[in-house]
């Protein structure tokens, strides 16, 4: 989901600082040419063929998980560039080859996104790709490749979306916000705490599916009452074979990890929010047909796959780590996010009101480089070349599924000062690092278009986590709390 703010009417060109590179000095986001570096042999391997993925896999879920897997790797290779496995793989997913090369710093990942070198066909999890049956028996864009004719279509349709919407973007926006903090308040009021996810995705969900689809789940009361679950369900059943995600070992590994879900499943689900789609979001569903060549069945699955996936499965990760870091912090961050958001925001927000919000932009920032909400990244060698990490080049061979665990890639201390430290101004401080932050399937200082699979709505993400802080601090001086739940909220006076 992401759109280039230049081409919407009504949002600043810069929505957060995003100096140009320096001619004379070329981004690690731009793969640069192998120059006097040496070349090396990629270090690792595969293992005995079943026992090599098998060992992998319980090293990445069970044994060590992902950080550690990756961490002890990179040290013991002594390089960021190496070869593993990484799950799903035997005994049911057969079909699935877990063989990676892994690259681990920023100036190795960044030719993930040169669509001269790599493809991204089929690979949004890797190897592994859900059945299609979960949106009906078609490849939505997330697993076209730039090379394939609908991928234009689809992105285009994506961006057109998001250009129209700028116009209800933050009066819906201001709206459920102001009915998420109100179930807060009460909650915190009645127990002296309330967890807040439940509530957050109900918000995230109305506030997507009017924005995006032009629809009221109000509209329809079982969409209005259950359709954030309906989306919860239906994601998991695709990712659960390659997240962990902590329950009683061996028990995850023999219910989650071994087998792929099958769609009927959800089915139910799935085709109730179809449904509702088809009914409440006919406006766009026919721009999708009539402006964009895409068939009806082709436009709403999309669609659903951009809400559901993209939006609110997105968000449903980073907001909970971004409110938790703000509401958790004890360095004063709160009463400098509250000074400038109201010497600067206005009394109105928009998306002019809060471009200069300096501190807040890196606040969004930092947590989005601290906690990537997409974990993994991946794409396939469409080529022979040579790639370089910061101090070796190496040959890749076309075919080749090329792996990046971002928590890790953000991380690289030959980029980031003090990389395990959260640093709230750290993007002030040196705005050429926004040429390094690579969430979005590209650097933040990259454009999405349909020649990239940069997210659609990468500026659309910041800003609206910037518009939510400032929401925030204009309504209360202070809020503790943690990932998950607040504990106390201070009105402001």
């Amino acid at each position: 989901m992401a759109f280039m703010m230049s081409m919407t009417p009504g949002i600043p060109s810069s929505p957060s600082p995003s100096p140009s590179p320096s001619p004379s000095s070329p981004p690690l986001s731009q793969p640069q040419p192998p120059a006097s570096l040496p070349v090396r042999t990629i270090p690792g391997g595969y293992g005995w063929p079943l026992l090599g993925p098998v060992s992998d896999r319980l090293d990445y879920f069970w044994f060590q998980g992902p950080e550690t897997f990756f961490k002890k790797r990179t040290e013991k290779y002594k390089s960021t560039v190496f070869r593993t496995n990484v799950p799903p793989s035997f005994p049911l997913f057969l079909n699935v080859n877990p063989n990676v090369v892994a690259v681990l710093d920023c100036k190795s990942f960044s030719y993930m996104f040169d669509m001269e070198l790599v493809e991204k066909k089929n690979v949004l999890v890797g190897d592994f790709m859900p059945s299609v049956k979960f949106t009906g028996d078609l490849r939505t864009c997330a697993y076209l490749d730039t090379s394939e004719p609908q991928h234009s279509k689809i992105k285009n349709f994506t961006l057109d979306i998001l250009k129209r919407s700028s116009k209800t973007w933050v009066p819906e926006l201001t709206a459920n916000l102001s009915t998420f903090w109100d179930t807060i308040e009460a909650d915190v009021s009645k127990d002296g705490s309330a967890s807040y996810l439940i509530p957050l995705q109900k918000f995230i969900f109305k506030f997507f599916t009017k924005c995006l689809v032009g629809a009221d789940p109000a509209s329809s009361p079982k969409i209005a009452e259950s359709g954030y679950a309906m989306l919860d369900r239906w994601l998991a059943l695709q990712i659960l074979p390659t997240v962990k995600i902590g329950v009683l070992q061996p028990l995850e590994e023999i219910f989650l990890h071994s087998f792929a879900y099958p769609s009927f499943l959800v089915s139910g689900d799935y085709n109730k929010l179809y449904q509702f789609i088809e009914e409440h979001g006919k406006e766009v569903v026919k721009r999708g047909e009539t402006d964009f060549g895409l068939t009806k069945e082709e436009t709403i699955h999309n669609l659903l796959f951009v809400l559901g996936f993209n939006a609110f499965g997105g968000f449903s990760v980073f907001l909970p780590s971004l409110i938790g870091t703000i509401a958790s912090d004890t360095t004063g961050l709160q009463a400098k996010i509250v000074k400038e958001v109201r010497e600067n925001a206005g009394s109105t927000l928009s998306f002019d009101s809060v471009k200069n919000l300096q501190l807040v932009h890196s606040v969004v920032c930092e947590a989005l480089r601290f906690n990537p909400p997409v974990p993994l990244q991946f794409a396939r060698a469409r080529k022979d070349f040579q790639l370089s990490s910061h101090d070796s080049i190496f040959d890749i061979k076309k075919g080749e599924l090329l792996c990046g665990f971002q928590q890790q890639v953000m991380r690289d201390e030959k980029v980031f000062d003090e990389p395990d430290t959260f640093k709230p101004d750290r993007f002030m401080k040196n705005k050429e690092l926004l040429n390094y932050l690579y969430w979005s399937n590209g650097p933040q200082t990259g454009s999405p278009s349909e020649s990239n699979k940069q997210c659609a709505a990468k500026d659309y993400v910041t800003l609206t986590a910037v518009l939510l802080v400032a929401y925030a601090f204009q309504r209360y001086d202070s809020i503790t709390g943690t990932g998950t739940s607040i504990t106390a909220l201070e009105k402001a006076k």
